[in-house]
């Protein structure tokens, strides 16, 4: 087992910087939706991405994958995908005499859960507990996760037929919610041209490993907040008190 070596903020800051521009060299994306991806990665949290296909979605989360050196899973949600398609499920082993656990793609590090809002509500509640809990519970027996673990989502617009709306209890398992939008005509051209030749993903070199992906997660644990930064963001997300509207009907005079 690798030790986990100790990180510092401007550490963990140098590893974000280098996990960016190895990401740019496979994946066109605008600097603040990557920088929010991996803040997102560093914090333990998850990213849904709500755009159109073909904007690079799938190939983001590869890209991170590679760069960290971390196991990757895709899982293509559809209308008639099941929990045990995604968690993992208990298969009768004959030779054994006994039932043993095939865990599902789920226990990657990095797992792209494509197009979510495709699969029934029933299949989308099963990445609750994996997601908030890290671990999995099949037939009372608990499985934990990989470490690092982080789910990228992605999801595609409302008006699209056949997709199920995302309830309020999953949405607020995701810490990152981005749009990484259509590239411009130049870095498309470039786009072309580089996937014309290879895949650039699989061209990626790791700058990273898991190893230090953990120093950086525990590296940002424990940064300290003050009270009055924690009374604030408490108030930037505090919806605005609701004051009661009196509504004085004017006096009617006698006939």
């Amino acid at each position: 087992m690798s030790t986990v070596p100790d990180l510092d903020p401007p550490a963990v800051a140098e590893l974000g910087a280098r996990l960016a521009a190895n990401v740019s060299k496979a994946v066109k994306v605008p600097d603040e939706v990557l920088r929010n991806v991996l803040v997102g990665l560093v914090a333990e949290g998850h990213v849904l991405i709500e755009d159109y296909p073909g904007v690079g979605k799938t190939a983001l989360a590869r890209a991170i994958a590679r760069s960290i050196r971390a196991e990757f899973a895709r899982i293509q949600c559809t209308a008639d995908l099941l929990p045990a398609d995604v968690v993992g499920t208990n298969v009768f082993n004959q030779r054994e005499d006994r039932f043993e656990f095939r865990p599902g793609p789920i226990f990657a590090n990095v797992v792209i859960v494509d197009e979510v809002n495709r699969a029934s509500p029933k299949t989308q509640s099963g990445l609750l507990e994996c997601m908030q809990e890290r671990h999995v519970t099949v037939d009372v027996h608990s499985h934990e996760l990989a470490r690092p673990f982080i789910v990228i989502a992605t999801q595609n617009p409302v008006e699209y037929e056949g997709t199920y709306p995302l309830p309020e209890a999953q949405l607020d398992r995701f810490m990152v919610r981005v749009g990484l939008g259509y590239p411009n005509a130049h870095d498309e051209a470039e786009m072309l041209a580089a996937h014309a030749e290879s895949d650039r993903v699989l061209d990626l070199q790791p700058v990273a490993g898991v190893a230090e992906i953990l120093a950086a997660q525990v590296a940002a644990a424990g940064v300290y907040a003050s009270e009055a930064l924690r009374r604030y963001v408490a108030r930037c997300w505090r919806p605005p008190a609701r004051t009661r509207a009196r509504t004085w009907a004017p006096r009617r005079g006698r006939a």
